[in-house]
């Protein structure tokens, strides 16, 4: 059933629910052949006629990298670039022949009688595609879902009550949602979807992949998370948790700052959508459907010429001479934080408190400059934390100032980049004490600064005699910490610790500053925005390098869709098809998997149906069918339960045991008669058992399964691993495999898999002068991927003169050796009906229909 952020979705998408406005009519699309435009209200041709002339990107954000404001002599909007914009950065790391397009915001309401004029001038003079959000939906959209419910969330603060954050408001995801589809509608009116590639910016719009894939299966598509990705204990309270994943992993390639944002995101897969990852070849993949979905761990860098060209500025050189004057003798301590509860003014201030407490020396000569760049939300957290700060610093300096001495001086207006860039390069130390941030360019921008330029350092004297210095203490719970291996690294909720690494930062010997900055600067030069945006671009064309050798198909309902990707050859088998086949033929072999073929995988009652046990006997009663059913549960289960089916071929253990029909005896394989190694693999599984909660060993009498389907998915998955490398190691000398499925380890005879269950049987058939014109099989796990090789291999040998029809079929849509596919169980069994009924024309009792209700098999 859907969740209710899926009801009524079409509604929610064309934006009915708020009753959106729609752009008086479609932004011309962009030409992509001389002298054609494409059709305007068609959103683009996927015919993949069209002839582009040179690459092109489309970048979508919250805010495009413009200013605006009215002329007040005409009243027209006037527009220009804004040049510190993140968005006009990246651009440095593309070729110089690549078309950059824009789609966001603009950062002032447009009047809807403008909006058309001012398009096609945001078109034609900046390559920008404005969205013009209504009023009351950007309200809820920005203000509301975004910064009080996803910005906290992410920043690990849950509305445990309501003066603690706002509780979780549906109207709010609608409005999301709906901005969203709105970003992705003004998208498909410049997209060249076989050609170009789309880059979405941050959490604003992490539903927008889902509306884009929807319509452009094959789309090049690509995500970077600008802020943190909280744990999954905290990701798992939104209510809209998988509509949000699924979101993003309707990508191609997913960004993240950190490591640990990563890791929190692929949890919060695993456990909330059930899906594995793997690193392949050093790249990170998640296999969603088919498709591959990559992780790319990168942190977001600086404009180098930007910083520097500010730093030569005269008005540069001023400032920092102004202010060397100002605190010539003292030790100048820099901090520039937005003003939001997040990153930790308050709590840098009572360190330097502490400091000042604990080395009265520094009484005088230490001073703390926080400049605080304007709140980027309203709201009473962050009035809260403005009136703790000023509060804070009032006491600081009552206590420990004087009339020409303020140890805490805070500076709460715009400060133009030209200032703040002086203050950067005369700062002894600099720090960033947030207690949760995304990245924070802070560090870099001041590494930048001390360095310096030839032309700052002849004006203002600076890094003439002695090499630049700089340092750094940083919180660890920033983006950038990982990066910064020769900053001081501080807890921010511990104050000793953060005022005693401040004391380290100022009293350090200048060679040992000099080689810390020394390192820091190669790092931040050699991986700045262009390098940033230039390396996920390369990995976003090689995640998409497959997107046209594969067959797609969306499914799903929603926010739930997703795009299915298999080799073109992987089709849905026909009952129909496989009906006309079998017929024809006179030489069956059929092969059948048993739990998630016959039996749902998720069903309690392990038996099966009575509609089973009569398909598989009628099937059976056929002479000219060989049927056996190939599972990896013990003979004596299988013989219990398939007791009915008398001429049914059993293959029991993964092939370990056999017989050909009720009236033979049970064969063991020939390749492993020594089981000693048991005794040595049980202790060691017992031993894992204790100490991973849910978990539990299956004996067989040929095998031993250590299954962890009930465990903490991360930690039952690291023990599987360390279980496994635990066992490869007593076993290196021992007849026996270590295998890993899903959700299990197993232990088991070498050589014994369903693969030699199939050999076996179709080379006895050809021996007895019955070679098989006809081959099925059946199954849904790893395992039957060995089946499905062993018939190939058979098949393929020169024994046969003739080549059989093959129906190698796998249950669900997922990349495997199959060429076939069928959906659940319910098809399986619906096909096994279509040829019992070939088998038995005659008249006889139906079976009914078949459902797959809660796990089980029904009848209606």
């Amino acid at each position: 059933m859907a969740s209710r952020s899926c009801a009524n979705f079409l509604d929610l998408a064309s934006g009915s629910l708020l009753d959106i406005p729609h752009t008086p009519r479609p932004l011309p699309r962009v030409m992509t052949v001389p002298g054609i435009i494409s059709d305007l209200d068609g959103y683009g041709s996927n015919d993949g006629d069209s002839d582009v002339c040179h690459e092109r990107k489309i970048i979508v954000a919250n805010m495009l990298p413009l200013h605006a404001q009215r002329d007040k002599v005409t009243a027209k909007w006037c527009f220009s670039l804004d040049e510190d914009a993140l968005l006009l950065h990246l651009k440095d790391g593309f070729s110089p022949e690549t078309e950059v397009i824009y789609v966001g915001s603009l950062k002032v309401e447009i009047d809807a009688s403008e909006q058309e004029e001012v398009a096609q001038k945001l078109l034609e003079d900046f390559n920008c595609v404005p969205t013009f959000l209504p009023h009351d939906l950007h309200k809820k959209f920005y203000h509301g879902f975004c910064k009080q419910q996803l910005w906290p969330l992410f920043h690990y603060m849950l509305p445990m009550c309501p003066d603690h954050g706002d509780r979780f408001d549906r109207v709010l995801w609608q409005a999301y949602v709906s901005a969203n589809k709105i970003f992705a509608d003004k998208v498909r009116e410049v997209i060249n979807p076989d050609d170009d590639y789309v880059w979405v910016q941050d959490y604003h719009l992490m539903v927008l992949p889902t509306f884009l894939r929807k319509r452009f299966h094959r789309v090049k598509l690509g995500f970077f998370l600008h802020s943190p990705f909280p744990s999954s204990e905290i990701y798992r309270t939104l209510p809209v948790r998988d509509e949000i994943l699924r979101g993003l992993l309707n990508c191609d390639l997913i960004g993240f700052q950190t490591f640990d944002y990563a890791r929190h995101f692929l949890s919060c897969c695993s456990r909330m959508l059930g899906l594995d990852y793997e690193s392949k070849r050093g790249h990170i993949g998640l296999d969603y459907s088919g498709r591959t979905v990559y992780i790319k761990i990168l942190p977001v860098g600086v404009h180098m010429g930007r910083l520097e060209s500010v730093l030569n500025l005269h008005s540069t050189s001023a400032k920092i001479k102004e202010i060397q004057k100002q605190f010539e003798g003292k030790k100048l301590i820099l901090g520039v934080d937005d003003m939001d509860i997040f990153k930790g003014i308050s709590l840098k201030f009572l360190a330097v408190e502490q400091l000042l407490q604990q080395h009265p020396e520094l009484q005088g000569k230490l001073v703390l400059v926080q400049i605080v760049n304007p709140a980027r939300s309203t709201g009473k957290d962050v009035q809260e934390a403005k009136r703790e700060t000023y509060l804070t610093a009032e006491r600081i300096n009552e206590t420990y100032g004087s009339p020409n001495y303020e140890p805490v001086i805070l500076i709460d207006r715009p400060v133009a980049r030209y200032e703040k860039s002086a203050y950067y390069a005369v700062a002894e130390c600099c720090i960033v004490n947030a207690v949760r941030d995304g990245m924070n360019l802070v560090p870099y921008k001041y590494i930048v600064c001390r360095q310096g330029t030839p032309h700052m350092d002849k004006e203002t004297g600076m890094n003439l005699v002695s090499p630049p210095t700089s340092m750094l203490v940083v919180s660890e719970f920033i983006g950038c910490s990982p990066s910064l291996s020769g900053a001081i690294r501080v807890n921010p909720w511990d104050t000793d610790a953060v005022a005693e690494a401040l004391n380290l930062a100022i009293t350090m010997p200048n060679s040992e500053k000099q080689l810390r900055h020394e390192k820091h600067y190669r790092y931040v030069s050699s991986h700045d925005v262009a390098y940033w945006a230039r390396s996920f671009m390369h990995d976003l064309d090689r995640a998409c390098k497959d997107h046209y050798s594969k067959r797609c198909w969306g499914i799903g309902l929603g926010l739930g869709f997703r795009v299915v990707s298999l080799s073109p050859s992987f089709r849905k088998l026909s009952i129909d098809h496989i009906v006309s086949t079998y017929k024809r033929t006179t030489r069956r072999a059929i092969f059948l998997d048993y739990d998630g073929t016959v039996v749902p995988q998720s069903s309690i009652i392990k038996s099966p149906s009575p509609e089973v046990i009569s398909v598989l006997s009628t099937l059976c009663s056929d002479p000219k069918n060989t049927v056996f059913i190939v599972s990896g549960r013990g003979r004596s289960s299988l013989s219990e339960w398939l007791a009915p089916c008398e001429r049914l071929g059993i293959a029991a253990e993964h092939g370990y045991f056999m017989r050909w029909n009720e009236s033979t005896k049970w064969e063991s394989c020939n390749l492993a008669a020594d089981l000693d190694w048991k005794k040595v693999v049980e202790p060691v599984m017992r031993l894992y058992t204790e100490t991973t909660d849910g978990s539990n060993i299956e004996i067989k009498e040929s095998a031993l399964v250590w299954h962890h389907q009930d465990a903490d998915p991360d930690f039952g998955s690291c023990q599987a691993k360390e279980l496994m490398d635990h066992l490869e190691n007593v076993l290196a000398n021992e007849p026996a495999v270590v295998k890993r499925g899903q959700h299990i380890v197993e232990v088991k005879p070498q050589g014994v898999s369903k693969g030699l269950v199939a050999e076996k049987v179709l080379s006895t058939m050809v021996n007895d002068g019955k070679p098989p014109d006809f081959v099925m099989c059946i199954g849904d796990d790893r395992s039957d991927e060995d089946m499905f090789e062993g018939i190939f291999r058979t098949i393929s040998s020169p024994s046969l003169s003739m080549s059989p029809e093959i129906f190698a079929c796998t249950v669900g849509q997922k990349p495997s050796k199959a060429k076939y596919y069928l959906d659940d169980t319910t098809d399986v069994v619906r096909l096994l009906q279509g040829l019992a009924t070939a088998s038995n024309p005659k008249p006889r009792k139906t079976f009914g229909s078949l459902i797959l209700t809660s796990g089980s098999l029904l009848r209606i």
